[in-house]
């Protein structure tokens, strides 16, 4: 990533580089937490490219296009990859780690489900970032901490699994993470798994979801707009025609569509 991309992302997070040190010296947790919480509340969890039948691809430039030049949102291997990126040209040392999710009964899902990031700090020490999960921690997650970590997302905790890690949340297993590093090509396959399987909750429904400036959450799901409080209260309600849909869309996530996605693959599995 060149120092205009770099410059461009952060645009599209609303800070600027001038905020901190250059290099290393600015790779700090102060600047990792308000970066992992702008990218939550400025770039979407989104799936929008598959029921528009846009190709995902695993690669930097392409990530960047994607992000960063179209304005769009992503799923784990999309927005983790290219946060991941963007710390890297920042000065923060950052590796890609694989997990699978948990699922009903304790069943993970498949391997190379996920895509969480582990970043070291300029103090040396180790964070467990995801802005790729949907409803996650709202900053990154003290990497070797086995107690619980409270963050506006809820209760987290790292725990053992044998060689693996447990992230928890509100005592729930979220995802079972390993500690060996990957690339983002790893993910290739996971990716097209889960933009093409009928058997994946991503080809089964539409979603488009950010974190809001007051901590809150609004979610899109198909034509039903969610507003979630930071208390937890919810309001709901259906959009009628595309242009109520297309509009949600432009004014509260700022994606812009030419038209309204429809679900790739409708039998979905309640």
């Amino acid at each position: 990533m060149n120092s205009s991309q770099v410059d461009a992302y952060l645009r599209r997070l609303g800070v600027e580089r001038t905020q901190w040190p250059a290099g290393p010296a600015g790779a700090t947790l102060d600047v990792l937490r308000e970066l992992h919480l702008r990218h939550l509340q400025s770039v979407p969890f989104e799936n929008l490219s598959i029921h528009l039948g846009e190709e995902i691809v695993l690669e930097e430039k392409r990530l960047l296009d994607k992000v960063v030049g179209a304005r769009r949102g992503g799923f784990c291997y999309e927005l983790n990859g290219s946060f991941g990126a963007l710390l890297g040209a920042l000065g923060f040392e950052v590796t890609l780690l694989a997990a699978r999710v948990h699922g009903d009964g304790g069943r993970l899902g498949i391997p190379y489900d996920h895509l969480a990031l582990r970043v070291r700090t300029v103090d040396g020490n180790e964070w467990l970032a995801d802005v790729g999960f949907g409803a996650h921690s709202h900053y990154p997650l003290v990497f070797g901490e086995r107690g619980e970590q409270e963050d506006p997302g809820g209760m987290f905790r790292i725990a053992e699994a044998g060689p693996d890690l447990d992230v928890v949340v509100n005592g729930r297993p979220q995802y079972r993470l390993e500690v060996r590093p990957r690339e983002l090509g790893d993910f290739v396959a996971g990716a097209w798994w889960h933009s093409t399987s009928p058997a994946s909750h991503f080809t089964q429904s539409l979603v488009c979801s950010r974190v809001t400036e007051d901590g809150g959450r609004i979610t899109l799901s198909g034509r039903t707009f969610k507003v979630t409080g930071v208390d937890g209260a919810r309001e709901e309600r259906e959009l009628g025609t595309d242009e109520e849909v297309l509009a949600v869309y432009r004014e509260r996530f700022g994606i812009e569509l030419g038209r309204v996605p429809t679900v790739r693959n409708p039998h979905r599995k309640d």
